[in-house]
């Protein structure tokens, strides 16, 4: 596919929105994939990835094998993605740490409306739907409250799993990479891990992703294809039983010492903003909710206006 030095720009700038988004929990880079118009071709490009290519590099070269991938397009929208990720991470760190309550009521009004989004996409009702969803939101608030094991180290075998789930947001618009990361435990540590250059983090990282890609995500891409409604409602329950997790006002029940020697949370309690010991910042944080789930109404009216 011929493009010129201009196409490849505004793919590279299509990546950046979509690293945007997949550094915010509740914002899918697949939903912007699908309402900027290149859906189908990323999905085709992945795709195409297999052995199949092995054997077109062997007899035809490197230049028909990045023919049959659309190299070219994958590079200027992985460039985009990774640009926009390595320099909004240190904007969301600085945040986690110095305004967490606003941070976190952003986020809760992006879940909550991706919530609402991913649920009108079920177009079944029945016995079964309604106990797989009874499931998803039981497991995805157990996911919640299960304290972490080994807090004091880095389980690098963890986080290349962890990429590997989170990669299906760049397949599944709707689906957050980022969320799945925090509910994982893995999002404080990605975001400082790309803003102090720990490569071995995000090295773990990125194999997890290019695993998840060339792998999982195919059997999830099938699985949408044959079980679509049993999937949304799933993932529908597991995103309102994992609310808790992003509940912006939180009381620490327990501590531990990381490997710098910081204090921090183990397991934490969600409670209301007037039991906050601290300033609740209510007003600010009931706006900045309201934002997040206007940001995902507007994208999509966007998606349905492309479809």
């Amino acid at each position: 596919m011929g493009r010129s030095l201009k196409e490849y720009i505004v793919i590279g700038l299509k990546g950046m929105a979509m690293g945007a988004a997949d550094v915010v929990p509740g914002v899918s880079g697949g939903t912007i994939a699908f309402i900027s118009g290149i859906y189908e071709e990323l999905l085709e490009s992945i795709s195409n990835i297999n052995f199949k290519l092995l054997k077109i590099l062997k007899s035809d070269g490197i230049e028909a094998a990045w023919k049959q991938v659309n190299g070219s397009f994958l590079l200027a929208l992985f460039v985009g993605v990774s640009i926009s990720i390595f320099s909004l991470a240190k904007t969301i760190k600085w945040l986690l740490e110095n305004e967490p309550v606003l941070l976190w009521s952003f986020f809760f009004g992006l879940v909550l409306a991706s919530i609402i989004y991913i649920g009108k996409q079920v177009e079944i009702w029945n016995t079964k739907i309604i106990i797989l969803f009874i499931l998803g939101i039981s497991f995805g608030y157990l996911v919640t409250v299960v304290p972490p094991t080994n807090v004091g180290e880095i389980n690098y075998l963890f986080l290349v799993f962890a990429g590997a789930i989170a990669s299906c947001a760049m397949i599944l618009p709707g689906i957050s990479g980022s969320y799945i990361l925090l509910l994982l435990g893995a999002y404080p540590i990605v975001m400082t891990a790309i803003t102090t250059k720990d490569y071995k983090i995000i090295g773990a990282i990125a194999v997890g992703v290019i695993i998840g890609l060339l792998s999982f995500a195919r059997l999830l891409k099938w699985l949408f294809s044959n079980y679509k409604n049993q999937m949304l409602i799933v993932l529908t329950g597991l995103m309102l039983g994992s609310l808790n997790k992003v509940w912006p006002w939180k009381e620490a029940v327990s501590t531990y010492i990381d490997r710098h020697g910081v204090v921090k949370p183990l397991v934490e309690e969600s409670i209301s903003p007037f039991s906050f010991d601290g300033d609740p910042k209510l007003m600010f944080a009931i706006i900045l909710a309201f934002v997040g789930f206007g940001l995902i109404l507007l994208m999509e009216k966007l998606a349905v206006k492309k479809e």
